[in-house]
């Protein structure tokens, strides 16, 4: 049951030279487990694993299973651009206490399908722990395929995928067709805030989410909306959320949580550089999507 439900994935605030902030992130990962979430997403793309040492995510892994007292699972994102270190940081996850891994098949030189596939499975037979594949081509600049998915679900351990979720209108034939293709036990769940409540009205068992890692609570009344098959409900509810989803598309939900987290007082972290925060009017911006959801 690891990668079904709600999971949030925080900020990992950090200082200018790549410290992780133990004492925020702890802010951040009570707040997703007094809502009751269904798991942490930790060091995902959200939680900016590609800019922290091998030392610094483990200690982060640590941190936060000693946060949850194990109460809420915790997904650990493992991706490196070597798959010995991937191999490594899957290790540091399990010996650190995380429940899960998640992996992306970052790169700098592009990948082809039986690269991806040898990678995962290197990383997959590493440890033990169930692991989630991450379809990220809009960082990784590589897509799976419905054949290297089969693949790949065939291997001990990989067990789940986190899809980018598509607009409503294309999600019911989308997730229909991977449905049919793949085991039945193997979770499809989807990332990409504002379209993923329709990806959970057209059956994803899981939401991978960055607004939840901030904001637990009004992201769980609209996962359940669209857990119950509740059309009409699910689109009242995301009604509030339209601004923040509006801002995520066109600035980035990584920009644009980190902005949302310094206006709610929760952590005073910037992006690592060489990105920039927001400016201040933009700010304002964020300042007035969180007014409206705040209505909810």
């Amino acid at each position: 049951m690891l990668f079904r439900g709600l999971s949030a994935f925080p900020i990992t605030p950090a200082d200018q030279n790549g410290r992780v902030n133990v004492d925020e992130l702890a802010v951040l990962l009570r707040r997703a487990d007094d809502a009751g979430v269904a798991s942490v997403g930790l060091l995902g793309s959200t939680g900016s694993y590609m800019y922290f040492s091998r030392s610094e995510r483990r200690r982060a892994i640590e941190a936060a299973v000693d946060c949850l007292g194990r109460k809420t699972p915790v997904i650990a994102s493992v991706g490196a651009l070597r798959t010995d270190e991937a191999e490594a940081l899957a290790r540091d996850a399990q010996a650190a206490g995380a429940d899960g891994l998640l992996l992306a098949p970052v790169s700098y030189t592009p990948l082809n399908n039986e690269e991806v596939f040898q990678h995962f499975e290197a990383v997959a037979a590493a440890t033990d722990l169930p692991l989630c594949i991450y379809n990220n081509p809009g960082t990784t600049h590589f897509s799976f395929g419905v054949e290297l998915l089969k693949r790949l679900a065939a291997l001990p351990n990989i067990v789940a995928v986190k899809n980018p979720a598509l607009p409503a209108q294309e999600m019911q034939a989308s997730h229909a067709a991977l449905r049919s293709a793949l085991p039945a036990d193997f979770a499809i769940g989807y990332a990409a805030d504002w379209n993923v409540p329709g990806a959970i009205l057209a059956g994803g068992v899981a939401w991978y989410s960055v607004v939840a890692g901030l904001l637990p609570e009004p992201t769980l009344k609209l996962m359940r909306a669209a857990q119950s098959g509740d059309a009409a409900k699910t689109q009242r509810i995301n009604s509030h959320f339209e601004p923040l989803w509006a801002l995520f598309r066109e600035l980035s939900s990584y920009r644009v949580i980190y902005a949302a987290t310094n206006i709610l007082g929760l952590s005073k972290a910037n992006p690592p550089r060489p990105m920039l925060p927001l400016s201040s009017a933009d700010h304002q911006r964020v300042t007035a999507a969180l007014d409206v959801l705040a209505q909810l």
